[in-house]
């Protein structure tokens, strides 16, 4: 198994194989636990203009994303899931759209399976690329709005790989806590909790929370994540 780790929007289009999207903070930890919370579908798209139109097609639907970290206008939610009810979401279809994240799976062309990946479901999501065992992984860190890198994505690609090679990763723990001073310092600013809560970042670092991956797939209303229990 070749094993490569990508960076940014460019990775993604550079991503081969089977492919992993990583964004910790904040897109592919907040569809973890929108499924958590129930809902139904999630339907990540590239543009917000290509969110409205997609809101006017589907019944139930709810627009969540953010630009700059900022919920965009007009939308429902913005990318905090510390700030999402289980009750308003729950058997809804999500459509998700983001400065990075989503951003990594529409430009993920030349990939042959796309899943995504976080923190909080990383173990999984090792375990299921282990299963199908191809010849090449791309592990796509999708960094700081898809053009600057961030610690975070790095550290859950770095441990993904460890697993793959059966590798120790020492001080996993400690390492993700020290994202508070090193990646994670907007979630701790008394002006920006409106943007960044505090609580997202320790939902966000909670690593294996989630027995699931999230892999997409498109139809006729374009891309959808589901969620894969192993």
């Amino acid at each position: 198994m070749q094993i490569k780790i990508l960076h940014l929007i460019e990775g993604a289009k550079q991503a081969e194989g089977l492919t992993v999207i990583i964004d910790v903070f904040r897109a592919f930890s907040l569809e973890c636990y929108l499924y958590d919370m129930g809902v139904k579908e999630i339907r990540p798209v590239g543009t917000v203009e290509d969110a409205f139109q997609l809101n006017k097609q589907l019944t139930d639907s709810i627009l969540v994303g953010e630009r700059h970290g900022k919920k965009c206008e007009g939308f429902d939610y913005g990318n905090s899931p510390s700030s999402i009810a289980a009750e308003d979401v729950r058997g809804k279809c999500i459509i998700h759209t983001t400065s990075a994240g989503t951003q990594g799976i529409i430009n993920a062309t030349k990939a042959s399976e796309i899943i995504t990946g976080s923190l909080v479901n990383a173990k999984a999501v090792a375990e299921y690329i282990s299963e199908k065992h191809p010849e090449i992984v791309s592990l796509v860190c999708m960094g700081n709005g898809g053009i600057r890198l961030a610690f975070e994505d790095e550290l859950c690609a770095e441990y993904i790989k460890s697993i793959l090679e059966g590798t120790e990763f020492e001080n996993l723990h400690n390492r993700v806590e020290e994202l508070r001073n090193n990646g994670g310092q907007h979630f701790f600013d008394n002006n920006r909790q409106d943007i960044f809560p505090e609580e997202d970042f320790w939902m966000c670092i909670k690593y294996n929370q989630f027995p699931f991956v999230i892999r997409i797939s498109k139809d006729t209303y374009g891309y959808i994540a589901n969620r894969i229990y192993r």
